[in-house]
């Protein structure tokens, strides 16, 4: 990744005002077209090293879409690009904090309906952190880096500008309720909800807040919309007990305790400040 992008103020402000703050391009064109050739490889099963996916790869499926979680267990390019410490660094300055690590990864292809009218491509509105709820802090940040150019057309992301400042907000885990509608009307309630769209161009990242609401239309063109998905956390998140399970506690180990911290091999540290420094 190209290491001299930097955090300006502007941009934290920004981020701390919407929600969210889009990145100049991050990948080099080689980047990319080796992330989308990993794209084919993971859909095909074709894995680096020994090791398992974390759950079986969804079959082909031309409308639906496929999304695999832990995507750097399997395949090199993404693993190299989801734990770059640029992104740690660029997620450490959005949040205020000293260090990142990888929470986990997303690497997901959302088909092309060829301009059929269909919602089976619709990403719910939701918030991340409704599905986050088993660790110990809201401060944490998805980057989701664009692997062609995206906008609405091809099913782009949308942001509700402002809305991380809302809290948690009940039933949010609504990633795979594709009635937008219906979500919009649940959530929006008495809140001013502002739509905007996120439009990136290949390589460049959108990052938001783990509270922001966000979701997507389908998918309108001929061509696939392939994305990786790097869920950030601060370095010394901890494991927060009797709330909603998310499957990375089995990681902790059989039996993981309430406080527990999320630092083993699995949730890999990405960027230091204070190692930086010293």
């Amino acid at each position: 990744m190209k290491e001299n992008i930097v955090i300006t103020q502007a941009d934290k402000e920004q981020f701390d005002r919407d929600g969210y703050w889009i990145s100049p391009k991050l990948l080099s064109d080689e980047q990319i077209a080796a992330l989308r050739e990993a794209h084919e490889r993971i859909w095909s099963r074709d894995f680096d090293g020994d090791g398992y996916p974390m759950y079986d790869v969804p079959q082909y499926d031309s409308v639906k879409l496929r999304k695999l979680d832990n995507g750097w267990w399997i395949n090199d390019r993404v693993r190299e690009t989801v734990t770059d410490p640029l992104l740690g660094r660029l997620a450490a300055d959005l949040l205020g904090v000293d260090s990142i690590r990888l929470w986990h990864d997303q690497v997901i292809y959302k088909p092309g309906l060829n301009g059929a009218s269909s919602n089976a491509g619709n990403v719910g509105w939701h918030q991340d952190y409704g599905y986050w709820q088993s660790s110990d802090t809201t401060n944490m940040v998805t980057a989701w880096i664009a692997l062609q150019d995206t906008d609405l057309s091809n099913g782009g992301m949308m942001t509700i500008l402002g809305s991380h400042k809302w809290g948690l907000i009940k039933d949010s885990d609504a990633f795979f309720d594709q009635d937008m509608d219906a979500l919009r009307r649940k959530f929006g309630g008495e809140r001013e909800w502002v739509e905007e769209p996120c439009i990136l161009k290949a390589g460049q990242a959108s990052f938001h807040h783990a509270l922001t609401f966000h979701g997507s239309g389908a998918n309108l063109t001929s061509a696939p919309r392939l994305s990786v998905v790097a869920h950030l956390m601060p370095g010394n998140t901890r494991y927060k007990a009797h709330t909603q399970r998310h499957d990375n506690v089995k990681y902790l180990g059989p039996r993981p305790k309430d406080g527990q911290p999320f630092d083993n091999e699995y949730f890999p540290l990405l960027f230091d400040r204070n190692a930086e420094r010293s």
